[in-house]
């Protein structure tokens, strides 16, 4: 375990210990010696972590010490680096512009340890950059699953047969070469997958089915396996 990561694991373990943490028992957690618990108390104490005691009788942290609000493991940090490296092959220009915001935002409130897993460049997202629709904005589709508000979508399926549809949109699913719109379909009164590469016009309705996302999001994932293209 590095250290950077063995330090937030033992904040962690002396903010929810109910009595004096002892080095031998933090260091069998944390699976290092009893002379690396010693080190890091130091550092932490150096660091003005209010922490307490000493050697044979335990550590404790006195009340009302918390994390800053973005503190992750390196494990975790890798994670959103990667994260967001898979966001930047979407076709969603304005999720890539926020994961960037992310980015910036974190180097600049993390630790300079964690710091350096953002920018080490050993991970990096490969394959095809998904190209956004001609005839809309994702972010339209995004806005309306969070506020439940049906679109209506200007539709070419797979033959080129165009058709209007009014739909109740529930979720996306990002792939490599597009985004897929899953919806309740008015049309076809039943969930439906929408190509993104293949709706023409996109525009947000009047109405709204509110109360009723959670419901047809049950209905997705508990009924259907695959669900039928529109």
């Amino acid at each position: 375990m590095r250290k950077a990561s063995r330090l937030f694991e033992i904040i962690q373990i002396l903010r929810l210990a109910r009595k004096p943490m002892t080095a031998a028992v933090m260091a069998e957690t944390l699976e290092v010696t009893v002379r690396s618990i010693y080190r890091d108390i130091a550092a932490l104490q150096a660091m003005r972590v209010p922490i307490e005691g000493g050697r044979g009788i335990g550590y404790i942290m006195r009340p009302g010490f918390d994390l800053p609000p973005l503190m992750f493991s390196i494990e975790e940090m890798e994670a959103i680096v990667l994260s967001l490296a898979m966001l930047e092959r979407t076709a969603d220009a304005e999720l890539k512009q926020a994961a960037r915001r992310v980015n910036q935002k974190i180097a600049g409130a993390v630790p300079a340890p964690l710091r350096q897993a953002m920018d080490n460049k050993a991970l990096y997202a490969w394959g095809t950059i998904a190209q956004p629709p001609a005839g809309f904005d994702l972010a339209i589709v995004r806005r309306a699953i969070r506020d439940e508000r049906k679109l209506l979508l200007g539709y070419r399926d797979e033959l080129g047969r165009e058709s209007e549809r009014t739909i109740r949109p529930i979720a996306l699913i990002y792939y490599s070469q597009t985004a897929n719109i899953v919806a309740w379909c008015e049309l076809r009164e039943a969930i439906r997958n929408f190509r993104s590469d293949r709706v023409e016009r996109c525009a947000t309705a009047e109405d709204f089915f509110k109360g009723d996302g959670d419901r047809l999001r049950e209905i997705w994932t508990s009924g259907w396996t695959e669900t039928v293209s529109a």
